[in-house]
């Protein structure tokens, strides 16, 4: 009995406490500002487009911005989606400082991942633990529409790096900037030596 009680007071000890502690001294935002609710269109958020690397033709697509530090203010996550043409591809590459969850809306892949390849279909969901190698490619005959979630920000900023907002010139990325672009995002990013 007399446990129960200590145990009892000790709890309203420390709901009293946390009840009394200044707001202010909550957790906030990383990037020291609050965090915005969103409500969002398919179409809408940061929209970029990737730039060329110069000498090569790949096609290169829109990707758009939902959730991270500057939309929306959030410290913890990103979000975001990607169309990936029929042949396209994300190349082998690991994220260091974050889990990434990626749901394939549409469409046939071969995903690699780790020492995993497997064929998959629309309504496909991936986990990538931190540090785990994933590449993407679309193997079927219709854009696949990706939605991909990250556990910590960082990566979305080496997205920016290598592209440019829907509507600005498009100025292809010399071998030279994309390694001096890569070699600052080592933290969130590592991709593969071809």
């Amino acid at each position: 009995m007399r446990i129960t009680r200590f145990a009892f007071a000790v709890c309203a000890i420390l709901l009293c406490i946390g009840a009394a502690a200044p707001i202010g001294t909550m957790a906030q935002p990383a990037n020291g500002s609050k965090a915005t609710p969103l409500i969002l269109e398919k179409n809408e958020g940061e929209r970029r487009i990737w730039r060329p690397l110069e000498g090569l033709t790949e096609q290169l697509g829109l990707f758009i911005l939902k959730v991270d530090p500057h939309n929306g203010g959030s410290s913890h996550l990103v979000l975001g989606t990607e169309d990936l043409p029929p042949g396209g591809k994300i190349d082998a590459h690991r994220h260091p400082g974050s889990d990434e969850i990626l749901f394939l809306q549409n469409g046939r892949a071969r995903v690699s991942l780790g020492d995993t390849v497997r064929e998959v279909h629309g309504g496909a969901t991936v986990f990538i633990p931190a540090n785990t190698w994933i590449s993407v490619t679309n193997i079927g005959t219709d854009a696949i529409s990706a939605v991909f979630i990250f556990s910590a920000p960082g990566f979305e900023e080496f997205m920016r790096a290598e592209s440019v907002s829907e509507g600005d010139k498009l100025i292809p990325l010399s071998k030279a900037q994309d390694s001096e672009i890569l070699k600052k995002h080592t933290h969130a990013v590592i991709y593969r030596e071809p």
